[in-house]
């Protein structure tokens, strides 16, 4: 095959089918997804520009994985947005190469299965246009175009810096270009480094965001007359599913997907402003029960770091009420290892703590995750009856999953709704309207207090701020001294204070918050960070977002919650530097350093096996996941597992990933246990870059059970890990 290099010769059907994939597909896809967006077109043209001219005279072998890649971003970035509500961070892209976290995520289905087949067929027409072609002499594009593709991103900066929109991410970027100016932009800072001209400004002080703040008025008089306490928890559940939220707020959203609960929140107290902090439903519940922010980054989840602590804990919300006499109970409609909930919840102060091993009664549809939101109340309920029977008063919280991605539900909500997540929506608001009817009808509401909640926001497509709002239900005995609509700023930060407040307890000096159950007559300062934003509101009327590359926006707005914002103009050079230097302040109000921490993740409790391994998730038998490691460290870990069924042999495998992709440190394909012969190892290995999201995976399969009574894990820097040896076997982390 000859080469061109001059300019002769014609543009032949090899040009045409890329600029087609390249241009035309992609622009095609946003006004089909309903992204519609001048910004999101400029991106995508910037993108399918630059595409072209890097790959119009590429060896096919070149150009094919390339191409493979960015298809793959579309498709990870319309999923993800459909899923979750936001658009993927570079961490994210190894999900896609995981196939038990795809088919586990998505239940077998994508939720746009048009997409790629449509991206299929623009890259094998250009596949067979190169080979039609292949003899055919191909013109180069011209160099303007170069120029072309300059000023469409010079464009889309200009128009993000002097006209900048509050516009979902999605919206106004294609992925690709995303993460190419997230990787400039962080080039940017470690140039600034380098040469010594980042000298940082002024910290803010985390004093306002940091302390229990009780000098409201009370909403009522004396302690609350309830004695029991039945803290609900939705999974992924945004504010904006309750009617009288969407009307205080004015919200343009009108899809009343939940009249159920909406029809209880029309008899309790419902706080609009509600703030969620962050994602993943291990950072809610340590909010929510600990009255601390979690991580504003990612990092190692505060619950996990809390394993090392012995004093912390016991300020937790179940803590202290069993030490104020309450018997306390978790009960979750999924498995309790991920996340190590097995052994955060007990630490924190909850006697009984449940999975869904407790549940004896059927599922009414197949669900990965657990046990489907019906099945799951009609067992909680159960549970309930249980506890009215005893005569010390009782703390229940309970965690659900049905609304967890892949969103499954029966069959007749499929076909009434448009999209599975809306189905499996539906499905919980009957299953929890026909719980809390049962509970009026069984007297438990006169002497409960009920609080309903989510651990996060899903987001919901076109909302302002969706991934941020949450939503906080108070069902009391004196609901007639209560509003219906309680004004003010609130969050998860603030339950655990509040909550101690209505049952008139001391609050410890480590809390944060306010008291939903007083008003106030300032603002009060927020912050959160979802859907990769980080944003803080300063209580005195100037809320602000900073995105991805440290670049802010201020906005006039009363509350944190809104529908509409005043814009005021970019934040100055400083703004974004301040306000992630509060966030990583907020981040170390458990550790100064992830250095040198001896978690513990084993413990005696017998864990019964599988016959086979079904994927590294629903079978994993530790939860020593979302590990940070800094970069210079080394990590050390000791195991140790038996069998506890003489008539069984275990078969273990032990596998290590970063942000879900296999990482090879050295480990043996599988290893085999027997109660006479134990497994018995350990060993370390170097951390020579910062290792985020790091997570080990324990599986084991051959039937009856296994005791694992060491999983010890410490991360610290050369020549200060010498008291691995001396690690102590208790089921608690000892802090280094």
């Amino acid at each position: 095959m000859r080469k061109h290099t001059d300019g002769s010769g014609r543009y032949t059907a090899r040009t045409v089918s890329l600029f087609v994939l390249v241009l035309v597909i992609p622009l095609l896809c946003r006004a089909l997804l309903g992204w519609s967006n001048p910004a999101g077109y400029l991106s995508d043209l910037a993108i399918g520009t630059l595409l072209a001219l890097l790959l119009q005279r590429r060896a096919w072998w070149l150009a094919l994985p390339l191409l493979l890649f960015w298809a793959g971003l579309l498709v990870a970035s319309a999923e993800l947005v459909s899923a979750v509500g936001r658009l993927p961070a570079s961490a994210d892209l190894n999900y896609l190469i995981d196939p038990q976290f795809m088919e586990n995520s998505t239940g077998g289905a994508l939720a746009h299965g048009w997409l790629p087949w449509l991206l299929g067929v623009g890259v094998v027409a250009w596949l067979l246009a190169r080979w039609r072609n292949r003899r055919q002499p191909e013109r180069p594009l011209p160099g303007a175009l170069w120029l072309l593709a300059l000023g469409l991103f010079a464009g889309h900066w200009a128009g993000q810096h002097l006209w900048p929109s509050d516009a979902d991410q999605w919206r106004q970027y294609n992925l690709s270009h995303q993460l190419l100016s997230a990787a400039t932009g962080n080039a940017q800072r470690q140039v600034r480094h380098w040469l010594g001209n980042d000298a940082p400004p002024a910290p803010l002080s985390t004093v306002g965001l940091t302390h229990a703040d009780l000098n409201g008025n009370r909403l009522f008089d004396g302690p609350g007359k309830a004695r029991n306490l039945l803290l609900i928890t939705l999974e992924g559940i945004p504010g904006a599913y309750l009617r009288p939220n969407r009307e205080a707020l004015h919200s343009r959203f009108d899809q009343d997907l939940m009249p159920n609960l909406s029809r209880w929140a029309a008899r309790g107290m419902n706080t609009p402003d509600y703030v969620l902090h962050t994602h993943q439903t291990i950072r809610g519940l340590y909010a929510m029960l600990c009255g601390d922010y979690d991580k504003l980054a990612n990092g190692t989840p505060k619950g996990v770091e809390l394993l090392t602590q012995q004093t912390r804990n016991r300020d937790c919300l179940p803590n202290q009420l069993r030490e104020a006499g309450f018997s306390t109970h978790y009960l979750q409609a999924a498995g309790l290892r991920f996340m190590a909930k097995d052994r955060i919840m007990p630490h924190i102060g909850f006697s009984q703590v449940h999975g869904d091993e407790w549940f004896s009664n059927a599922n009414y549809l197949d669900f990965p995750w657990g046990k489907d939101d019906r099945a799951f109340f009609e067992g909680a309920l159960d549970y309930v009856g249980t506890l009215r029977k005893q005569r010390q008063p009782w703390m229940l919280t309970l965690l659900t999953v049905g609304t967890h991605q892949p969103y499954s539900a029966p069959e007749a909500y499929l076909e009434r709704f448009d999209t599975p997540k809306q189905a499996a929506v539906a499905h919980l608001d009957d299953a929890i309207g026909q719980f809390l009817d049962s509970l009026e009808r069984q007297g438990v509401l006169k002497d409960t207090l009920v609080v309903i909640t989510s651990d996060e926001s899903h987001g919901i497509d076109g909302v302002r701020l969706a991934s941020s709002w949450g939503f906080n239900l108070i069902l009391a005995p004196e609901q007639a001294q209560l509003p219906t609509v309680h004004a003010g700023t609130y969050g998860h930060v603030d339950l655990t204070t509040s909550l101690l407040d209505y049952f008139a307890l001391p609050i410890p000096a480590s809390l944060s918050g306010r008291s939903l159950l007083r008003s106030y007559d300032s603002g009060r300062e927020m912050v959160s960070f979802t859907n990769g934003m980080l944003r803080y509101h300063d209580g005195l009327g100037t809320f602000t977002e900073c995105d991805f590359q440290e670049r802010c926006r201020r906005y006039a707005s009363t509350g944190f919650i809104a529908d509409r914002a005043k814009y005021l103009g970019p934040g100055d050079d400083v703004s974004g530097v301040q306000i992630a230097g509060l966030a990583n302040a907020l981040d170390q109000s458990l550790l100064q350093t992830p250095l040198n921490l001896r978690y513990q993740f084993g413990g005696p409790n017998p864990i019964a096996l599988q016959e086979s391994i079904r994927d590294d998730w629903a079978d994993n038998l530790i939860g020593a996941q979302y590990l940070e490691m800094p970069e210079g460290t080394r990590t050390r870990v000791r195991l140790k597992v038996r069998a506890l069924d003489p008539a069984h042999t275990a078969y273990i495998q032990l596998k290590a990933k970063e942000f879900e992709q296999d990482v090879a440190i050295g480990l043996p394909d599988e290893m085999q246990v027997t109660a006479d012969q134990p497994l018995e190892m350990q060993f370390d290995f170097d951390n020579p870059n910062l290792r985020k999201a790091f997570s080990f995976h324990l599986l084991g399969y051959g039937g009856g059970e296994v005791e694992i009574s060491d999983f010890s894990v410490i991360t610290a820097l050369p020549g200060e890990d010498n008291g691995f040896d001396e690690l102590s076997d208790d089921a608690v982390a000892h802090s280094g």
